[in-house]
This record gives structure tokens, C-alpha cells and sequence, in this order.
């Protein structure tokens, strides 16, 4: 099922070649056609069609809206007015949001509508997408595997055609594994270009950020801009790029995930002059180091009702907690100078050069039944392997973008992520729009994973 760009919704909207009110009665139709296999959303906006009206209302009154009528997915920890946003957890399981994040009034205030809630891990906690509450979010070409975390409701509501925007969080790729895991494009900002809040406790404050999930790149930068006020640009000529199959960490990679990368860096290379080259990165990159950081927030936050409740909670959170809870002072401030060092490394890098372009993930998607690919690159894998090359960008602040570059063998999306210094966003942005373009033109990836409903 096939839905148009969020450029060409708002472009008809506003020419009045479609209405806002039918534009939004397809978003339903196609929900409802699709959710029940995928189970990506875990509300529908029962107020939909009377925000489509006041949109319609406002395009006919000349008001200027640039994102009018596009039905967009707002992730399950991220506060919109009126709804049920649960934050994945039985914690929430009857809270209604008394009023929206600073992300979703701009949305609003652009003209789109929220059509529901994407499904998200506890807390946006871990990197598949199921909770006790809400079940199993699936990927949408086959159902037995899990699209990641913790963004998973939203990258499949896309993927799957549902809508063709969704607003995540990224705290450590959950914005950006999730969409190169079922072929769609997720964009984490600069560390604060798009306001966060109000909403729940955050258990990383200060790196986790608001993501846009788009089809694809066009529609990203037109959502960003609306979300952080940066206008759009072309990009600069005589940019230096470098290439790090494994982002200089040695860690294993799965061969196929090595092919479909190789193959596009080789296209791209017909129109850029990319480097091997990676970070120096000693004992800093590797992002286990720094997972005190969550661990003592959950702990914070959610210790005594674990302590008081346990049943309310997803296990494999209560373990997270349980790890918080007993962690000294000196163990976390070992995770943040952790963080620190990770951070000073990869700004140093970026220095000499201004993107450098990693796979986002080592590993196609696996089975929604395990917290992780028991095996990446033919070695055993921890569930946190899968989450190799993300992390470093959170905690250094960056920004960075994951685009689709190919499929497997299996036909399972492969993700490529460029990350550039910190306030470089727009310019990021312009030049993946230019290697999507020349990716698509060599043939090397699809646009969107469809699912069949």
C-alpha cells in the first residue's frame, strides 16, 4: 500500500487539489489495513477528522502551511494533547498527555495531522520494539522479525505506508536502527536543535533527541526545518568525506552488511572523494562503557516502583533497573567521563574531515522473538551488538542521518548513516539528498519496504 510524500500531501492540500478531511479518512483507511499484522500504532486520533476540517479551513483562508494536511506518527513517550501516551510502560497505561510537546504544537502549527501513536519500547528503553502493554511490533516484510527499537512503531508506520512522516527519539540510535532496518530514512538532529518537552522523565537527559522518520530525504529536510526554524540549503562543493566499514572499532560485521555498503560507497565515490579513514578511537568507542548513564536513570525514576511493582514492568527493564540500583556514584561518573572521552574523539575527527559515513547498523533485522542477533559477522553477538555504530553520535552531541543503500540478499533493508559536526544539520541533510539520488539512480536501494496488507 502506497502513500504519497509528505511534499506532495501538502502541495495538494494547499492548491485544494485534495482535502485535508480526505487525506486524512486514507490515513485511517490505510491504518486500519495495516496495523493489525504489524501492530506499529497504539492509538488513533479519534479527533482526526475535525483537526483535517480546521486544516482545509485554514488553507482556504490563504494562511501559508507547509506541511497542510500531512498525516504524521508521533512516538509513544512524546506528549500529544488529549491522547493515551503510555511511554511503553503499564506505569502509563491510563495516562492522557495534558498537553503537547513543543515538537508536535509546530507540527500542528505547519499545518499536519497527528493521525496516532507509534509503538515504542518501555521508556524507549531497549533496541527491539514489544512491551507487556502494548505486545510485538513487526517488521513489515516479514513478520517474524522485529524492525529494532526503540523508534520501532514509528520506522514501520512509515515503511509500511501508514504515513509518510513519524516523529521518534534517539537516545542511542532509536531513530536511526529502526528505519535502516526496514528501508526508510531516520534523521537524528543536532543535540537540542529541536526543542524536547514537555513530556515524561527523561532517564538520558541531555542525549536524547526528536527525530524525523520519513520516506525519504526531501521530506525530512521540509520537516526538520519546520520542527527547528533552519531553512533548507544546497550543498557545498570540495567536502571531504571518510568511510569506516566497522567506525575503526574492529567489531564484527555481517558480511552482506559489508557487500550492500561497499557497493554504494563505490557509487558514491563517482561523485565524492571518500577516505578510508575512522576515529582513533583507543578505549572510547565502544559504547558499552557508557550504559551506567541509562541504567542509574531508570534506576532514579523507576527503582521503587520496580522494588514495589515488579509485575508492572517489561523484564528486560527490570534488569536495566536492577543494574542501576547497584551502581555506585563513582561507577556512573565513570560512565559519563566515558562519554566525555567518546565525545572529544569523535569532534577531533571531524576536524579533518567534515562526514564521516559508517553502516548504521552491523546486522540485518532478526527475530522478534530475541533482544539481539545471537550472531553478527559469524561470531556471537551480546544483545547490545546490533547497536555498534550509533551511540557515539548521541553522546557527542552530532548530527546524523540514516539512509537506505541497498538490500541484502534475503531482501532485508541495509542502512548507510553519515554523521557530520554539530550545527552542520542542514548541510547534512543536502548532501544525503544528493547520495540518495545517485543510490536510487544506480539502482542500489529501494525507497520504501512495503508491506502487503
Amino acid at each position: 500500500m502506497s502513500v504519497s510524500t509528505a511534499a506532495e500531501i501538502a502541495s495538494d492540500v494547499t492548491a485544494q487539489r485534495t482535502s485535508a478531511v480526505r487525506v486524512a479518512q486514507d490515513g485511517l483507511e490505510r491504518a486500519n489495513a495495516v496495523n493489525a499484522r504489524l501492530n506499529a500504532l497504539t492509538v488513533l486520533n479519534p479527533a482526526l477528522i475535525d483537526d483535517a476540517g480546521v486544516i482545509d479551513a485554514r488553507v482556504a483562508s490563504g494562511e501559508h502551511l507547509p506541511l497542510a494536511g500531512v498525516p504524521v506518527i508521533i512516538k509513544d513517550n512524546i506528549w500529544v494533547k488529549g491522547l493515551n501516551i503510555t511511554n511503553g510502560s503499564r506505569l502509563f497505561a491510563d495516562f492522557i498527555a495534558p498537553k503537547d510537546a513543543i515538537c508536535v504544537t509546530r507540527l500542528r502549527e505547519a499545518g499536519a495531522l497527528v493521525l496516532g501513536i507509534g509503538n515504542c519500547s518501555e521508556f524507549a528503553c531497549k533496541g527491539v520494539t514489544n512491551t507487556p502493554l502494548h505486545g510485538i511490533t513487526r517488521h513489515p516484510q516479514d513478520t517474524d522479525l522485529t524492525p529494532g527499537g526503540s523508534s520501532g512503531g514509528p520506522a514501520v508506520a512509515v515503511a509500511s505506508g501508514i504515513a509518510p512522516v513519524a516523529i521518534g527519539t534517539d537516545a542511542g540510535g532509536s531513530s536511526r536502527r529502526p528505519p535502516a532496518h526496514v528501508g526508510v530514512v531516520g534523521f537524528k538532529p543536532t543535540q537540542d536543535a529541536v526543542a524536547y518537552g514537555p513530556g515524561f522523565a527523561e532517564p538520558v537527559w541531555g542525549i536524547s533527541t526528536i527525530c524525523p522518520i520519513t520516506q525519504n530525504v526531501a521530506d525530512t529536510a521540509l520537516v526538520f526545518e519546520v520542527l527547528s526554524g533552519q531553512e533548507q540549503r544546497a550543498a557545498p562543493t570540495d567536502l571531504c568525506f571518510a568511510y569506516a566499514p566497522d567506525m575503526g572499532l574492529g567489531v564484527a560485521v555481517d558480511e552482506d552488511i559489508a557487500d550492500v555498503c561497499r557497493a554504494a560507497i563505490s557509487a558514491l565515490s563517482d561523485i565524492a572523494q571518500i577516505d578510508s579513514a575512522a576515529p582513533a578511537w583507543g578505549e572510547a568507542g565502544h559504547s558499552s562503557g557508557c550504559m551506567a548513564v541509562q541504567f542509574s536513570g531508570l534506576a532514579a525514576l523507576y527503582g521503587e516502583d520496580w522494588q514495589s511493582n515488579p509485575w508492572l514492568f517489561d523484564p528486560d527493564i527490570g534488569v536495566q533497573i536492577e543494574m542501576g540500583l547497584a551502581l555506585t556514584g563513582v561507577e556512573v561518573a565513570q560512565a559519563h567521563q566515558a562519554a566525555q572521552a567518546m565525545r572529544v574523539c569523535l569532534w577531533s575527527f571531524l576536524l579533518e574531515y567534515d562526514f564521516l559515513i559508517t553502516p548504521t547498523t552491523p546486522c540485518v533485522a532478526w527475530p522478534a522473538s530475541q533482544l539481539g542477533p545471537t550472531m553478527i559477522g559469524g561470531k556471537p553477538a551480546s544483545p547490545r551488538d546490533h547497536a555498534a555504530f550509533t551511540p557515539q553520535v548521541n553522546h557527542a552531541g552530532l548530527p546524523a542521518i540514516s539512509i537506505p543503500c541497498g538490500v541484502t540478499k534475503q531482501n532485508l533493508p541495509v542502512g548507510l548513516q553519515i554523521i557530520a559536526s554539530v550545527h552542520a544539520d542542514s548541510t547534512l541533510l543536502a548532501v544525503a539528498q544528493q547520495f540518495e539520488t545517485i543510490l536510487q539512480d544506480a539502482g542500489l536501494t529501494q525507497v520504501r519496504a512495503k508491506a502487503s496488507t
